[in-house]
């Protein structure tokens, strides 16, 4: 038994990617790099227009500070990786890489799944009861709300980054994936991992159905009001605003949940890589569009931005 744990913690792996060396895969290589490149950019501005803006100092903005930082360590745990391995070729990972980008990947994952869920609470009371708004998400709440997403991410990483590295992987290195991701390693484990992927299954109803069906509810509770606006322009603008915070939370939580809540005997490469996809590279690039950008808070905030910078360069 101590043959595969010792070749298991002195071994690197290999990633085997999601491009191929042709042109079509140059094509999609660049693609990735341009959105890596415009989601930092947008949740960068998203953090430093909500710092700066003191109309934007509200629990809603504050946990959406949360969401932008989060979006911008899960994108960049994963896609300077990708670009470096593509354009040198050298696909290994070390086992203490490998490990660091499960922790932190699962502790993002887990904590925006949480956090979305507190981001669809605050709407809802915010739509729903507004007179009380300022008791059921005072500072202290949305701090609480944004500080237990971190912390139960993190614990909830712990347990799963060090049940998953602790399988011996005594065949192949080769993790067919462009990132290490459980489901991924759980297929190199040279042992049965049955009883560990019913934990992730208790897992995923804790950290993705039980938020999704609170979000669910919420926005349910939500359209209920917004059908009973009496202006139509009113109910017109809400209903797209929730339309599209619906479409992107189906986006993150879909795959998420059709990724960790099946048995692994189910799991195919390519399918797995196209549904990681989903919520590891695209979800971040559309959440400040989604949540804020098309806020008109957010965008008087932004020109105020540019009017102050431009006005700081003419003195």
């Amino acid at each position: 038994m101590m043959g595969p744990e010792n070749h298991t913690f002195n071994s690197d792996f290999i990633l085997l990617g999601l491009f191929a060396s042709s042109p079509k895969g140059l094509i999609f290589f660049s693609f990735v790099v341009i959105i890596f490149i415009m989601t930092v950019a947008e949740n960068s501005v998203m953090i430093i227009l909500i710092h700066r803006e003191s109309r934007l100092h509200t629990p809603m903005y504050f946990l959406l500070r949360h969401l932008s930082f989060m979006d911008i360590l899960h994108i960049s745990n994963i896609v300077p990786k990708m670009i470096t391995d593509f354009l040198s070729g050298n696909r290994t990972i070390s086992f203490a890489g490998c490990g660091f980008q499960i922790f932190l990947s699962l502790t993002l994952l887990g904590g925006e799944c949480l956090l979305l869920a507190a981001m669809s609470y605050d709407r809802y009371v915010a739509i729903c009861h507004p007179l009380r708004y300022p008791i059921l998400m005072s500072d202290c709440v949305s701090i609480l709300m944004a500080g237990g997403s971190w912390l139960i991410g993190i614990v909830n990483s712990i347990v799963h980054t060090a049940y998953t590295l602790h399988f011996p992987f005594c065949g192949s290195r080769a993790i067919d994936h462009f990132f290490c991701e459980v489901p991924a390693m759980l297929v190199l484990s040279c042992v049965d991992t049955t009883h560990y992927e019913g934990g992730v299954y208790v897992s995923g109803i804790i950290f993705l159905l039980v938020p999704f069906s609170l979000i669910f509810a919420s926005y349910v509770q939500i359209l209920l009001i917004v059908f009973q606006m009496k202006s139509s322009e009113s109910r017109k603008k809400s209903f797209s605003t929730c339309f599209f915070h619906l479409i992107v939370v189906i986006m993150y939580y879909g795959p998420f949940i059709f990724t960790y809540m099946r048995p692994k005997k189910y799991h195919t490469p390519g399918q797995d890589k196209f549904l990681a996809i989903f919520y590891t590279i695209l979800t971040p690039s559309f959440n400040p569009i989604i949540y804020s950008i098309r806020n008109k808070d957010v965008l008087e905030a932004m020109k105020n931005m540019i009017k102050s910078n431009f006005l700081h360069k003419k003195l």
